[in-house]
């Protein structure tokens, strides 16, 4: 049977009731006894002790300890935190031809972030283009195209000012969440490596930073082959994976796969979901919270050449705070997607 904790009252009682039974005639349980000081003393000791047992238990295993013992279960299993990786990309410098940035000169964002040039960049034309990478891991310095650059210390023969390339400036992740770690943990723990099943691609795509949700698919592509979809929710960029994303995924499973398989990692096709939805109230906060639920919808079903159940549809709507009635005039069916394709979040109109 279950063990219960005992609160802090029941257990100053017990030990009252306790010291009463022993010494009669005591009065143990008056308001100034030294017998009550004590009992309520040893109480509060007690009750302290049973809180360390209670939290020992839940170090014990990984689906309910803290994040420091998370780390050791992690390191038993072989299962290491994605730590955060920098951003890089390609800016344009202008300046005086043969002019020259040497490599490790700095450039700066309007926010502070910081970039070093990763090699010599020598003035042709008028311009030269030079790849970069953040001094800072993580999302924060990730880049649209047309991003002013300023570099720190002044560069003879070449324009203060540069700009991100249409590129742009990607890559960057950021430290994986603690319950991301813990749940790959898990899966590692539920499904051992065998030597190249499916649960050891998606795996492998998932120890890749910046990835989060992965899917595989055998033989999609002829007999001998495997194909890996995956997505970065949480990329400044969106879900769909960029070509670096894609190149590093790639990269990481076939030096980890067995030789046989031809194995081909892809970036999914968004299919954009535009609900045409008539909402009671029709106003913004609610408009809000039904997109939020939609795209948290997406997120717990989506997935390449799947399928978003109409009736999780409205269930989604229905449950956003606020709502008390909508008619979903339009999808009018389950969202069946095809080989590749993934269904996302478009832009609700609200009929």
């Amino acid at each position: 049977m279950p063990f219960h904790r005992p609160s802090l009252p029941t257990l100053i009682d017990r030990v009252e009731s306790d010291i009463g039974s022993r010494l009669l005639g005591a009065l143990a349980r008056l308001r100034r006894a030294l017998t009550t000081i004590l009992a309520r003393a040893f109480a509060g000791a007690v009750h302290g002790l049973y809180g360390h047992q209670e939290w020992i238990a839940k170090q014990i295993l990984p689906d309910t300890c803290d994040v420091d013992v998370l780390a050791r279960h992690a390191a038993i299993w072989k299962v290491p935190r994605k730590a955060a990786s920098a951003a890089t990309g390609p800016v344009v410098l202008t300046g005086e031809d043969g002019s020259t940035a040497p490599a490790g000169t700095l450039l700066t964002r309007a926010d502070g972030s910081e970039y070093s040039t990763d090699a010599d960049a020598t003035i042709d034309a008028g311009t030269a283009t030079v790849s970069v990478t953040a001094l800072t891991a993580g999302t924060a310095a990730d880049a649209v195209a047309n991003t002013a650059l300023n570099f720190v210390a002044p560069v003879a023969g070449i324009s203060s000012t540069a700009t991100v390339d249409a590129a742009g400036i990607g890559g960057g992740a950021d430290v994986e969440d603690a319950e991301a770690w813990r749940a790959r943990l898990i899966a590692r723990i539920q499904e051992p490596p065998k030597g190249g099943t499916s649960p050891d691609y998606e795996r492998w795509a998932l120890e890749v930073p910046g990835v989060t949700r992965a899917w595989v698919y055998p033989k999609e592509l002829g007999l001998g082959t495997v194909t890996v979809r995956f997505v970065t929710d949480d990329a400044p960029g969106g879900l769909i994976p960029d070509g670096a994303a894609v190149a590093a995924v790639q990269a990481h499973i076939d030096g980890l796969c067995p030789v046989r398989p031809d194995v081909y990692v892809l970036a999914p096709t968004a299919s954009p979901l535009n609900p045409d939805i008539r909402l009671t109230p029709d106003n913004q906060a609610t408009r809000d919270a039904v997109t939020a639920e939609l795209a948290d919808l997406l997120a717990r079903e989506a997935m390449p050449g799947g399928t978003i159940l109409l009736s999780h549809i409205n269930e989604a709507i229905s449950i956003a705070a606020g709502e008390t009635d909508h008619q979903l005039l339009s999808p009018v069916a389950d969202v069946v997607e095809t080989t590749g394709n993934m269904t996302t979040l478009g832009v609700p109109t609200w009929a």
